[in-house]
């Protein structure tokens, strides 16, 4: 039978292996047991739950497709219930999840240098060291290519200049991946924590994404050696790919968000007595309720489909596009409207649905507007022809 409560109204979970599953049912105990208890003063309180990413690591989250280096080398699917479950709990603690894995740890494996993935891969799995993604300017996100931070060789260096924006653990990082012009096209490189020339800020008084740090960086004649740049990166669709695997994450990650909101909306709906009776039994109510199972059943079989077709390297990048445009509307309006079922109470931090509502307000936006994937999609349906 269906789980009404979750929900998984197609039966999903019977697609998964048995090891997803138990990779799911773990990291779902973590929320639960770790994440849950502490999110909302963390929301309210503007601070990321650093306490948590030991722990995170104990279960293998980071890097967790990778073979080797300390990874668990999981499935696409596991790695997409991971991150599910995570922003289950919060899209701020998700966001650590996937910038770790998905920003940092898959461009070093996939360019980076034997000596590169020795040093870096097993302490990034572990946390013991913490990494950013340092692509978006101050000038322009979507339009990546226009980038102004450069990059300039002298000798066995290279001399960096220029500045990142709404990065996500930028000033707890040990390592940064930044991408810079040159004259050869766009390069990335490897820029550690206490570099001279490179500094970091935090981004304060946000209303979304709260349980996490956001940060610019800045790059005033910073040195990098030679040894830190990605030996085989060069050109946009190298940081592309990157966010790629991170809207892959993300896919998953607006269905936890999603679920958590129905959840609370549909236990409210159980236990609030209107004119004599139940809530749910109302005809309006159960419409409500209807349309959100309704749309997390089709954001599931979208994302369970786009994993498969992942793991066996078929996947394209539009795909992710029109499955991240998809879900992450699909959270965003089953967030706004289960926090107008419950009421007034549903304003406070007390309550879920609030709290995933401005989350995903960022969600929606970030690796790619709304609006981007959408001519993404358009693109391949127009034979190529890009509208941007």
């Amino acid at each position: 039978m269906h789980d009404l409560a979750t929900p998984d109204f197609y039966n999903v979970n019977e697609l998964f292996t048995d090891e997803e599953r138990m990779v799911q049912a773990t990291v779902a105990r973590f929320v639960d047991e770790r994440v849950l208890p502490v999110i909302g003063d963390c929301f309210e309180e503007g601070r990321f739950p650093m306490g948590l990413v030991p722990q995170m690591a104990a279960l293998g989250v980071f890097g967790a497709t990778i073979q080797g280096y300390g990874c668990a080398g999981l499935s696409n699917v596991a790695y997409g219930l991971i991150q599910q479950e995570l922003e289950r709990g919060d899209s701020g603690v998700r966001s650590f999840s996937s910038v770790q894995s998905g920003l940092v740890m898959y461009p070093i494996q996939r360019w980076g240098s034997e000596e590169q993935k020795d040093r870096w891969l097993p302490p990034l799995a572990r946390a013991e060291a913490i990494g950013c993604y340092g692509l978006t300017e101050p000038d322009g996100g979507s339009d990546a290519g226009a980038m102004k931070t450069r990059a300039v060789r002298q000798g066995d260096e290279w001399i960096l200049n220029g500045a990142k924006m709404w990065i996500t653990n930028g000033t707890i990082a040990d390592v940064a991946v930044v991408w810079a012009q040159t004259e050869d096209g766009i390069r990335g490189f490897l820029v550690e924590k206490g570099t001279p020339g490179y500094t970091t800020r935090d981004i304060e008084h946000k209303f979304s994404l709260r349980a996490s740090v956001t940060s610019e960086l800045f790059f005033d004649d910073c040195r990098v050696p030679e040894s830190s740049r990605l030996p085989t990166a060069l050109g946009l669709a190298c940081p592309l790919s990157c966010l790629t695997q991170a809207r892959y994450g993300i896919v998953w990650g607006a269905i936890g968000a999603a679920q958590a909101c129905y959840a609370e909306a549909r236990n409210f709906a159980r236990a609030r007595s209107l004119f004599g009776t139940p809530l749910i039994n109302k005809q309006l109510i159960q419409l409500r309720l209807a349309d959100m199972a309704r749309r997390i059943t089709m954001a599931q079989l979208l994302a369970w489909r786009l994993g498969r077709l992942k793991d066996a390297s078929q996947m394209h990048h539009s795909q992710v596009s029109l499955a991240k445009w998809n879900n992450v509307r699909m959270a965003l309006d089953i967030a706004r409207d289960a926090r107008d079922l419950l009421g007034a109470g549903g304003i406070t931090v007390e309550h879920t649905p609030v709290r995933h509502m401005l989350n995903l307000e960022s969600v929606i936006t970030y690796e790619g507007t709304e609006s981007i994937h959408q001519l993404v999609v358009g693109r391949e349906i127009a034979d190529g022809t890009a509208a941007f």
